[in-house]
């Protein structure tokens, strides 16, 4: 028979171990009670040998106690569950069980062998054999646990196993580390803890290492991983860390909560990225709940333009405030469809109207408002891919401007409460069509509150939303999975940025507190610049950026050209007078407008121009509408370009 190489052994083991755990249930107690009747006999045998001195032949006098000793083991292990446990993912409450069972034995079997006694049996074997036996009980548990478990199943592709670290040595990054062993291809080598007292020391088998050694660590222990358990800390101290990572070449992500572990909410194994919004760093303030129910909790709500990113993400927020219905008003039927299917799953007590409308559409939107009533609307339909409106401007400002127009002038027709535009922190000072679409909106509603009817019209201005359909976040993380490079449209650009469910919850805080013609701003903090926000995004997935100092790197940032129409950064006021509301996090801004009698007379040139698609006399009605709108370079350009083919 031929020598098996090593790797040849432990795959023999392995294909082993499969077939036992393909066993049926009862073919497998009857293994593991063969075995345990095995440990009764050997652990008797050893117990002679460690009492008289030498190994004994099996008489008839010897064999009393290993018969009394199966006789009592195989009920009470069987009495007590031991045949019920599942090995493979045993671990303290197993160990627990198997201490309890051999106890009990132990009581049984010394009240038999030391306590009446059998002639010719030594009494110490009452004492000794029930010491064996648990230690060779929890062996062949622990051997079995091993055996059977995904990490041995792993052992060929050990090159594939990931080595990690766990960022916090408290109750969490200890119950993260117990959640871990389950992980085939993953390795805990050690704990990071600012903790000084507690470097050097060992935890669970595991030595804790002082976080300043990250970079040697890595390179010593071959790190990929970095685990963040620190649910307790602020924003402030999650940042210090984040910055002590950023440098050393390894990814860094997050566990789910222990609470939700605990809950079964979700699996260990879902690990995931660093959430964008720790790596931006912003500090994010508890919702008034006043302010949220106020508008919503049992009354009839609409959301046009409800399956985009902002309308989605307000539609999940009004539903848990638990309104009476809840219209959703959405032109794409797949965009519709996945909304309303998201939030019919659950226990949801909500009526859900699903509604296919567009909002330039005065007939259908009348009839929407007139049939339901609704207290609120919350106009979040609009096109606002900077690009894409440029070079379709016309159904852009038909679905901005007049959308808008629509949308509202049903609300006051109808007596609705309450009605809030969406707007954009490109509304300011725009040089795109979209932003100076979404400033007329603005303009329009700003107008029409002055007018006599009883709807509060009010518009909530913020700038970039985290992961959504427009942001640059999700086009990093693609970029970066792909291998890079990175693109930016140009070095200096800056955005504000802020996270979809935050901005949601803003915006009906901000709608709770309108009067009538109110231009709220959200605190979007400081301006956060790409280029800066690409290299983090770089660096925390464990990769080095390549640029002329570090020609090796993994993934280069590459410039693009300014995009027709992009700003290199964008502002929330045209004045710079905010006054501040009952909420930390809104301010209200005082923009100038045009009349509506004035403004009225413009949008009525502007929708036959629209209705012609005639791409001049728009430009032109925009440009004398919106006093702050300028065209960027490039868009003068393709202007020109517009006009020479129209003359051809």
């Amino acid at each position: 028979m031929p020598q098996l190489s090593h790797p040849q052994k432990i795959r023999f083991f392995q294909n082993l171990s499969k077939r036992t755990i393909a066993l049926n249930r009862a073919t497998k107690i009857s293994i593991v009670l063969a075995v345990d009747v095995f440990l009764c006999v050997i652990t008797v045998w050893i117990a002679y040998y460690l009492r008289l001195g030498e190994f004994v032949n099996i008489t008839r006098t010897n064999l009393i106690p290993l018969i009394i000793s199966v006789s009592i083991a195989v009920p009470v292990f069987s009495l007590s569950g031991l045949y019920k446990a599942i090995f493979r993912y045993g671990g303290y409450p197993t160990l627990l069980s198997v201490t309890k069972t051999i106890t009990t034995y132990s009581f049984l079997y010394m009240f038999v062998i030391t306590g009446i006694g059998i002639e010719g049996v030594p009494r110490t074997i009452g004492i000794i054999q029930p010491i064996l036996l648990f230690l060779a009980v929890i062996a062949s548990r622990l051997l079995a646990q091993f055996w059977f478990s995904d990490k041995y199943q792993s052992l060929t592709k050990s090159g594939n196993i990931q080595k990690v670290v766990i960022y916090g040595a408290g109750i969490a990054g200890r119950q993260l580390a117990v959640a871990l062993s389950n992980i085939p291809d993953m390795k805990l080598v050690g704990f990071l803890d600012d903790d000084r007292s507690l470097h050097g020391h060992v935890l669970n088998g595991v030595p804790i290492y002082d976080p300043t050694n990250l970079s040697a660590l890595t390179q010593k222990l071959s790190i990929v991983y970095v685990l963040l358990a620190m649910p307790s800390v602020n924003r402030k101290r999650h940042n210090e860390i984040l910055s002590k990572i950023r440098n050393v070449k390894v990814s860094v992500r997050t566990l789910p909560s222990v609470s939700d572990l605990v809950q079964g909410k979700v699996k260990v194994s879902d690990l995931r990225e660093l959430d964008i919004n720790d790596i931006l760093g912003r500090e994010s303030v508890e919702p008034n709940q006043v302010l949220l129910s106020k508008n919503i909790a049992g009354k009839v709500i609409v959301v046009t333009g409800a399956g985009g990113s902002i309308g989605s993400e307000l539609s999940r927020q009004i539903i848990a405030l638990k309104p009476e219905k809840l219209l959703l008003v959405e032109h794409s039927e797949f965009a519709l469809y996945k909304i309303h299917q998201e939030l019919e799953c659950g226990e949801n007590i909500v009526q859900l109207i699903p509604l296919l409308a567009s909002v330039h559409d005065n007939n259908r939107i009348n009839e929407i408002i007139s049939t339901w009533r609704p207290h609120t609307v919350y106009h979040a339909a609009a096109y606002k891919h900077v690009p894409l409106v440029e070079h379709n401007l016309a159904e852009g400002i038909k679905n901005n401007v007049l959308g808008t127009l629509v949308s509202a002038q049903a609300a006051i027709a109808n007596e609705v409460e309450n009605f809030v535009l969406i707007s954009t922190d490109k509304a300011v000072r725009p040089t795109n069509i979209m932003g100076a679409s979404k400033r007329l909106a603005e303009m329009i509603l700003q107008a029409l509150a002055v007018t006599r009817h009883s709807t509060k019209l009010s518009m909530v201005r913020f700038g970039n939303v985290l992961d959504s359909s427009g942001s640059v976040v999700p086009k990093f993380r693609q970029q970066i999975k792909e291998g890079g490079p990175v693109t930016i449209t140009h070095p200096e650009i800056t955005r504000f940025f802020m996270t979809i469910p935050e901005a949601s919850q803003l915006v009906i805080q901000a709608g709770a507190m309108a009067e009538g013609g109110d231009v709220f701003v959200l605190d979007m903090g400081e301006q956060v610049k790409i280029l800066d926000l690409a290299q983090r995004m770089i660096q925390l997935s464990g990769l080095s950026l390549r640029n002329a100092e570090n020609p090796d790197g993994d993934i280069e940032i590459k410039t693009t050209n300014l995009r027709p129409g992009e700003k290199l950064y964008e502002e929330l006021l045209i004045t710079d007078n905010p006054v501040a509301t009952l909420h930390s996090k809104i301010f209200k801004a005082h923009d100038s407008y045009v009349s509506w009698d004035n403004l009225n007379k413009e949008l009525e040139k502007l929708t036959i121009a629209l209705n012609n698609n005639d791409v001049i006399v728009i430009r032109q009605l925009i440009d004398s509408l919106v006093p702050d709108y300028h065209l960027s370079r490039n868009i003068v350009d393709w202007v020109h370009l517009e006009r020479f083919k129209n003359d051809m």
